[in-house]
């Protein structure tokens, strides 16, 4: 069916008409969560996945780690395809094959294939992002572009918050499968919602050729404040990835708190992030290096506290406390460089959202897996080193491009 509705002539094509761009905008808004739907919603399940398969939780993480790696490598390559051959049609082939991949794992009994279907997720995922953000830039200019994009990052901050909170009592009554059924729901309605009132947007498609994609590779990359922007993507969504990668394990099998608590923890944390997503709307306009560095400090400061805090104090509320107001300094950052790359190149949306969210979250699965991997945190103290490398990380990242680019 994809193939099909690749092939299809664009005359056949319902473009998208000035006066479908309010509902439009509201359907993109209900796609632009996808993403925090499929990585969120099983996250309080990780443990019992683990149990009922008899695997090592390393194992059962991965399922996260690959789901982003492909999400971020879909998006190299997705730009490229959404304009050539414009959003809708392939936006919605991927939301029917990803309803269909979701439906193959909740049945699923081998792990192998459960890591199959979730690198499918996160292809399909890549697809439907990256045309959900180039809608903005196709039918919108200037500072309505910006308010728009801006707004994206807190919509889709929704997911977070809502999915592993209604995972965790899926989990409670239903058993760990259910959470993939509903992500399976999820999609089949998305795709009836975005057939029925959404429509193209692409304004002109760029040939598809190789040396024609690779110059535009290559001057949007040429770009070092844009290069820096994706950095701090990839490190801000680290930070966020470690603790879901790590929280569900120590919450449920450490502390022995119930998968509707880890849920509940991930509500939390992802409101943290949509707080901090509002911070980085609402001072959208004071100076973009002042703002990070400020969020910076205050946000080393937490880290360091919640590291010599475990010392004195350790409970669920400490850790959830010091990393709700980290989550927010990480939500913040994020708004800001996610607003100014995607608005960095409006004439190759697909191209600079799709390098932008690529290899944005293909280092942050490279670097959460690989420290969750390390550390091997089991303890709010182990959770703090883990922000504080990445941390580092970032204000490496923020002063190189102060030093060497001041243009950020």
């Amino acid at each position: 069916m994809c193939i099909c509705m690749l092939s299809q002539p664009m005359k056949d094509i319902k473009k998208l008409r000035p006066g479908k761009y309010r509902i439009a905008t509201i359907v993109t808004y209900f796609i632009v969560p996808i993403s925090g739907f499929g990585t969120d919603i099983y996250l309080p399940s990780m443990p019992s996945m683990a149990q009922e398969l008899g695997l090592p939780e390393a194992q059962i993480q991965l399922t996260l780690s690959l789901f982003l790696v492909s999400y971020g490598l879909s998006q190299l390559i997705s730009g490229s395809f959404l304009d050539t051959f414009g959003r809708r049609r392939i936006s919605l082939g991927a939301l029917l094959v990803f309803s269909l991949s979701c439906l193959v794992t909740g049945l699923s009994h081998s792990i192998i294939l459960i890591y199959t279907m979730r690198c499918l997720q996160g292809l399909c995922i890549g697809f439907i992002v990256v045309a959900s953000r180039a809608f903005f830039s196709d039918i919108y200019e200037g500072d309505r572009r910006k308010h728009y994009i801006s707004l994206m990052t807190i919509v889709w901050s929704v997911g977070p918050i809502v999915a592993p909170f209604v995972g965790g009592y899926l989990e409670h009554s239903f058993g760990w499968r259910s959470n993939f059924y509903a992500l399976a729901i999820y999609g089949l309605l998305l795709f009836i919602l975005q057939w029925a009132f959404s429509g193209e947007t692409i304004r002109e498609k760029i040939p598809l050729s190789i040396s024609h994609v690779l110059d535009n590779y290559r001057g949007i990359l040429a770009a070092r404040d844009y290069n820096y922007g994706i950095f701090m993507l990839g490190l801000c969504y680290a930070m966020i990835m470690l603790f879901s990668l790590t929280g569900p394990f120590v919450i449920e099998h450490v502390m022995h708190f119930s998968p509707v608590v880890a849920g509940y923890v991930s509500l939390i944390l992802g409101l943290a992030w949509m707080c901090g997503g509002f911070f980085g709307k609402g001072l959208i306009r004071k100076p973009f290096q002042s703002k990070n560095r400020v969020a910076y400090v205050i946000q080393v400061v937490l880290v360091v506290g919640m590291i010599l805090g475990a010392s004195w104090v350790s409970s669920i509320q400490t850790l959830v406390g010091f990393a709700f107001l980290i989550h927010v300094t990480a939500g913040f950052i994020f708004n800001n460089y996610f607003t100014y790359c995607l608005a960095r190149f409006p004439r190759a949306a697909g191209i600079a959202g799709g390098l932008a969210g690529g290899l944005g979250y293909t280092f942050t699965a490279v670097l959460s897996y690989g420290i969750a991997a390390l550390l091997k945190p089991s303890s709010q103290m182990q959770i703090g080193v883990g922000y504080l490398i990445i941390s580092v990380m970032g204000v490496v990242v923020l002063w190189l491009s102060r030093k060497m680019h001041p243009r950020v």
